[in-house]
């Protein structure tokens, strides 16, 4: 059909908004509460345009187009409507925009000075309102939501349920359920898709600052896989782009001491748990399925709603855990330094990673091993802060005695990643002609071998598939995104391995990460980690001799239980 957008012709479908069609179009009209993923329900009315023989204006995400219509999305009629509507959602949001993380990318900032809005005319109505904070990891601050409900969806599509709209008209507002038997599980899609940060991670970034400033601590960074392909969206460069180079350098800049990768703790994860496998898998009376534990909301999921399967969890500990005790253990060491002067800060795409790092089961030598956790959107925030131009940093490298980790540690980023990673190594394990190998040590295997389970791949809600490990075909399972978990209970047994990341597609779409992440930007990520995998020349855990001599170092020094494994109770 034929559409006509501010006196040009366009072509639109049928069931296309008028929004849809222009942004198909390279059309700009601004929009706050509209989220591709989530319900239209066109509250906060910045998309209002006009259209001809119509009385009022009428929102361009949720009115379809037809044959012959005749729009206007900038006419002075509709430029003092969104500056009213600005206005009055000023009122809505008590404005604290210097140490908010969104402060460099705030879609309400930016449109306030597009249209010279006067962001005080109305008097702020919720400055008294409470703000909720899940452990430490994510808050909802009531004094600035707008009352668009995406962070009620996000919370409901999780199949979690722990936020509610109460109250009616001026007093309506969002909080927590009373029910004692609901929980936040940390997991962050709340503030992935807040337009306006009521929603967002709890900032770790002024604590980091503070440690940076410190000349008595040796301040030391690890990034995880997935802030690689979706930093680079901050700074415009498209999704799924690899910016491992420039991160290393940013860091550096900022004032960290040393700079590592996490893909170096995700092959120690890999290399612990797949040798946990097979030892379940010879042991008749093991638990079965084994489940992943490295994602923390799902263990905080299993802790409150599915405590009977604690005993299915892998006790390997998660990669920026283990990164981080190899820091504070064996390079501590090797350096000659004082594990208690050492702070680890890890930049992840995860809000349950600050709650994780508290964890008193994963102290060593009676310390949290991870200091301080910032979101991928915390890093994007101290490099603005810092005026580093991100995208022409030269391409650093990680520092000495660690390395960037395998091909298989990057895709720990994808759902399914975790599964594929330890699939490789437990197979190439089982399959070695050396199995009174010391464990630790390299083995004589087909670096061919094992490389890719395609069928644990994508982005659906619930893959599976039958892999030979051993001689014996095992039936295993990946969930994306919590919800889908649900389905996964009436068949458990059957299983024998079992991989659960509570953000749809994994840490790649994790609560961290920044906006807007979509179904379609996910995918781009998706394609980046395999891309990364696809490039290294090391491709599996086991073939990684750094980690090697590291964990045969633990395992040497029997370190095993306080640096490798943990356990949920």
């Amino acid at each position: 059909m034929k559409v006509r957008i501010n006196g040009k012709n366009y072509t639109g479908q049928a069931g296309q908004t008028i929004l849809a069609v222009a942004e198909e179009n390279g059309l700009a009209i601004p929009t706050l509460c509209f989220h591709p993923d989530l319900a239209v329900r066109a509250s906060c009315r910045i998309c209002v345009v006009e259209v001809k023989n119509q009385d009022h204006l009428v929102t361009a995400c949720s009115t379809l187009v037809y044959e012959g219509m005749d729009i206007k999305t900038d006419s002075p009629r509709v430029q003092k409507a969104r500056e009213i509507n600005l206005e009055l959602l000023f009122a809505e949001h008590l404005e604290k925009c210097g140490d908010c993380t969104q402060k460099f990318s705030c879609e309400l900032l930016d449109l306030a000075r597009h249209y010279q809005v006067n962001v005080n005319r109305f008097l702020d109505r919720k400055g008294k309102r409470a703000t909720y904070r899940f452990a430490n990891a994510v808050e909802i601050d009531g004094t600035q939501c707008i009352d668009c409900q995406n962070c009620v969806e996000a919370c409901t599509k999780q199949g979690i349920n722990y936020l509610q709209v109460s109250g009616h008209g001026a007093n309506q507002e969002i909080k927590p359920v009373k029910d004692s038997k609901v929980a936040c599980i940390y997991c962050g899609q709340c503030t992935t898709v807040c337009p306006v940060a009521a929603a967002q991670e709890q900032s770790t970034w002024p604590a980091v600052e503070k440690a940076l400033r410190d000349k008595n601590k040796i301040v030391v960074a690890q990034f995880a896989p997935a802030v690689r392909v979706a930093l680079g969206e901050e700074f415009g460069l498209p999704s799924g782009t690899n910016c491992e180079g420039q991160i290393y350098t940013a860091l550096q800049k900022l004032g960290f001491n040393y700079v590592f990768d996490i893909n170096f703790g995700a092959d120690i994860t890999t290399m612990s748990e797949a040798e946990e496998l097979l030892v379940r898998l010879n042991d008749k009376k093991a638990v079965l399925p084994m489940m992943t534990s490295c994602c923390p909301a799902w263990v905080a999921y299993a802790e409150v709603y599915q405590p009977d399967l604690l005993a299915n969890l892998t006790t390997a500990r998660s990669p920026h855990i283990h990164s981080a005790g190899a820091i504070k253990s064996y390079w501590a060491s090797e350096n000659k330094m004082a594990a208690k002067n050492i702070v680890v800060v890890s930049i992840v795409p995860c809000t349950a990673k600050k709650y994780e790092a508290t964890r008193p089961e994963l102290k060593y030598n009676g310390r949290n091993l991870v200091d301080h956790v910032l979101t991928t959107r915390e890093l994007a925030f101290l490099i603005k802060k810092n005026k580093l131009n991100f995208v022409k940093l030269a391409k650093g490298q990680s520092s000495p005695l660690f390395n960037s980790g395998s091909g298989a540690a990057a895709i720990y980023g994808a759902s399914g990643g975790v599964m594929e990673s330890a699939l490789r190594t437990a197979a190439d394990l089982a399959a070695s002609d050396q199995p009174q190998r010391a464990p630790g040590q390299p083995i004589n295997s087909s670096p061919q071998k094992f490389l890719e389970y395609q069928a644990v791949r994508g982005l659906a809600g619930f893959k599976e598939a039958t892999v030979t490990v051993g001689g014996r075909r095992l039936k295993v399972g990946v969930v994306n995104g919590i919800a889908n978990f649900k389905r996964l209970l009436p068949k458990l047994g059957k299983y024998h391995y079992i991989e659960v990341m509570a953000c749809p597609g994994g840490c790649l779409g994790g609560g961290g990460q920044p906006q807007p992440t979509t179904e379609a930007i996910r995918a781009k990520r998706l394609a980046g980690l395999y891309s990364i995998d696809k490039q290294r020349s090391v491709r599996r855990a086991h073939d990684n001799s750094a980690m090697l001599t590291y964990y045969h170092w633990v395992k040497k020094n029997k370190l095993s239980s306080k640096l490798l494994y943990t356990k949920f109770s």
